[in-house]
């Protein structure tokens, strides 16, 4: 019998369909304006949970959405999401956040975007995935370099933040290069 392997399953957290109360938890981590301003380059403010009703749609329209578990206690810790997808090009962009606090820098991130390239290159034939990140997001942009994503350009000054401009990195990866990585 043919064996498949997991696909939604790695070694500390799963992919997950978002549950009804996961929109209270969305809601508190949008109290953190460091998360906020990490996660995104629109103006950051608290959201409720009722804000969070796309999550009942997420499924609907052309994307990925996971909520991210932990295969320890099914705590949840994040997001990531396929989206923008363009079929004939085989191409996604890319989102994700961990917005517990105690588990960020602990290698949740590592886990969700292996689980989700994976994904986007195994399950849904993709040749390309890319994403766009705020040049000071330094833990962020490590994480995406030691997963093989490539930095492709930039968009200068594209983000204001407290009247300072910032930089807008563009990233992609490549089904080659996730194929093809060291650890693979």
């Amino acid at each position: 019998m043919l064996k498949f392997a997991p696909l939604f399953n790695g070694n500390l957290l799963r992919l997950a369909a978002p549950l009804p109360d996961d929109k209270d938890v969305f809601a508190q981590w949008t109290r953190s304006d460091d998360y906020m301003r990490l996660l995104d380059d629109d103006p950051v403010k608290p959201l409720s949970a009722a804000q969070f009703a796309s999550f009942d749609s997420a499924a609907a329209n052309d994307s990925f959405y996971f909520h991210l578990r932990t295969l320890q206690n099914d705590q949840l810790i994040g997001f990531v999401v396929l989206f923008n997808l363009k079929w004939g090009n085989q191409s996604a962009e890319m989102a994700i956040g961990i917005g517990a606090p105690d588990y960020r820098g602990k290698g949740y991130g590592q886990d969700a975007l292996r689980l989700i390239l994976n994904y986007a290159f195994n399950e849904l034939n993709l040749y390309r995935v890319g994403l766009s990140v705020m040049t000071y997001n330094h833990a962020a942009i490590k994480a995406y370099e030691r997963a093989g994503f490539v930095r492709e350009g930039v968009r200068r000054g594209a983000v204001q933040r407290e009247g300072a401009r910032h930089d807008l990195a563009l990233y992609g990866i490549l089904r080659e290069e996730w194929l093809n990585r060291p650890n693979a």
